[in-house]
Order: structure tokens, then sequence, then C-alpha cells
């Protein structure tokens, strides 16, 4: 598919929505823009949260499958 996109004085682009549906881009979604020798390469994108654990948050995981397992440990 080829399309032509006008952007305007922002330098926002419309996606066709034909498009959009297609990729399965949503409204306030990502789209990955890559420099490639050929031009700009557009892809969907996504964004995942990534969480850090501190030391106490790390204590509590092993705190709480410690508990879990408490049946299933091997008796010596």
């Amino acid at each position: 598919m080829i399309k032509v996109i006008s952007i305007n004085e922002r330098g926002t682009l419309t996606l066709p929505k034909e498009l959009r549906d297609r990729l399965g881009i949503m409204a306030a979604g990502q789209v990955v823009v890559e420099e490639t020798s050929d031009g700009l390469l557009l892809r969907p994108g996504v964004t995942v949260p990534v969480e850090i654990y501190s030391a106490q948050r790390l204590a509590e995981f092993n705190l709480s499958n410690d508990t879990a397992l408490d049946g299933f440990k091997l008796k010596q």
C-alpha cells in the first residue's frame, strides 16, 4: 500500500484509518520510527512499564516464595 500523507506545521502526520486498523494501531498508540538507508521505516510500537525492585521488595518476594513452597520442601 502506498499513501501520501501530509505533515502539518507542528510535524504531525496522520496515518490513514485503514492502515491503523490493519496494523492494530489504536488511538493514543505508538509508532516506532527508524531511519534507514531507504528512508523512514514506521512500525507499530508499545511501551512496557518496568519495575526496578528494591532490596525490601526482593525480600518480600523471597518470603512469599518460601511460604508458598513450605509444603513442597524435601525433608532431610
